[in-house]
């Protein structure tokens, strides 16, 4: 039986995550799970799987929900009682689902404590790919990738020679406003970006892919993830979402990842991998799509998306700066306090005004992302 800990259960890779487990009980354990404001659906989880520990935000959400916990389940609260659930817990591996740079301190515990990661949050590699990679290999730690595009190239490596890898391709839906031009975008509402034809997910990650920065995070991570260069790193715009993703060698033959738009499958596979089990999820049946289409990636487009890229081979504290602005614009966005096209405006003004800079420790990180937050807040 394999113990799982995770953190962020009450978002949509969180849940999800617990549906998988729920589907196979003999095969799976929780022992901690962590959540933030989400206090009552926690103490679901916690009633129902029964872990050994759970962690809250604050120390007032962990004391409303003491009385109510399972009896032998532990609260924890806080930055600090996160990284000793990620690194302290008997997990044989931590899915880190928790949105935002918030979780990189906690996915380096559990990779110093030498479990297996499942990796769902981008922002940890984006932000800091090169300390993380770094301390993964020295202590022997596998990330798993929980990303669809990312799993999907994972999967398509698998028993390859990485070095015949030619190029990889990372798919885009093109989000919830893909068939809009710019001009039709001025003005758009919350509940329109919130939208997406495909997927079901969580506000920030929804917006973020219709601005296209969710991909654009992923275009980092995937550098970190595969060992690639930018140069070999490609993005097309797939609406049915049915190729996740898809590798191309130097004998130019192609390998692609494909299945129905399913979170559960890649969390199922992160869980149990090397090994494939049945799932709760449909089938694919090619022929009742009947097509599948695919455009260019239009950078001017999706401006966020070439800003991606530019930090990406700015490298150092670029990437940094471009996430923690992003992530304040959306939540501006979702707020009412600026327009959907200020997102793009805002990661772009707060990075022209950003010497980069050496980031080679967590401490030098923190500070590069405070000032683009506060950068992000007035711009």
């Amino acid at each position: 039986m394999k113990k799982i800990t995770i953190l962020g259960s009450t978002g949509s890779i969180g849940t999800q995550t617990l549906d998988v487990i729920a589907n196979d009980p003999e095969r799976f354990q929780v022992v901690g799970l962590s959540a933030g404001s989400n206090t009552d659906l926690l103490i679901q989880q916690a009633i129902r799987f029964k872990p050994s520990i759970v962690c809250l935000s604050t120390k007032e959400a962990a004391e409303a929900v003491a009385s109510s916990l399972p009896a032998g389940t532990r609260v924890i609260y806080g930055e600090q009682g996160l990284i000793e659930l990620a690194g302290e817990t008997e997990a044989d591996i931590v899915v880190t689902a928790i949105m935002g740079s918030r979780g990189l301190p906690a996915t380096l515990a559990a990779i110093e404590a030498g479990k297996m990661i499942g990796l769902a949050n981008k922002e940890t590699l984006v932000t800091a790919g090169h300390i993380v990679m770094e301390r993964a290999k020295q202590k022997g730690v596998s990330i798993i990738p929980i990303d669809s595009e990312h799993s999907a190239i994972f999967q398509c490596l698998n028993g390859e020679d990485r070095r015949s890898l030619n190029q990889l391709t990372l798919t885009a839906s093109g989000g919830s406003f893909r068939d809009r031009t710019r001009e039709q975008l001025k003005g758009v509402t919350v509940a329109e970006a919130l939208n997406h034809p495909n997927w079901s997910m969580g506000a920030k990650i929804t917006i973020d892919s219709a601005t296209m920065a969710n991909k654009g995070l992923e275009v980092i991570e995937a550098h970190w993830l595969f060992d690639v260069t930018y140069d070999q790193i490609h993005v097309l715009v797939h609406p049915e979402s049915i190729i996740h993703s898809y590798v191309e060698f130097t004998d130019h033959s192609v390998i692609a990842q494909l299945g129905l738009p399913d979170m559960r499958v890649p969390i199922q596979y992160a869980l149990t991998y090397p090994h494939r089990y049945p799932t709760p999820t449909g089938r694919l049946d090619l022929a009742a799509i009947g097509k599948l289409h695919f455009r260019e990636m239009d950078f001017e487009r999706y401006p966020c998306l070439r800003l991606a890229f530019e930090c990406g081979k700015a490298g150092q504290s670029a990437p940094t700066v471009y996430n923690a602005a992003n992530e304040v614009a959306v939540a501006r966005f979702l707020a009412g306090e600026i327009e959907f096209l200020d997102i793009e405006r805002t990661i772009e003004e707060v990075l022209s005004r950003h010497p980069v800079t050496v980031v080679d420790t967590l401490e030098a990180i923190a500070e590069v992302d405070s000032w683009a937050r506060q950068m992000a807040a007035t711009v």
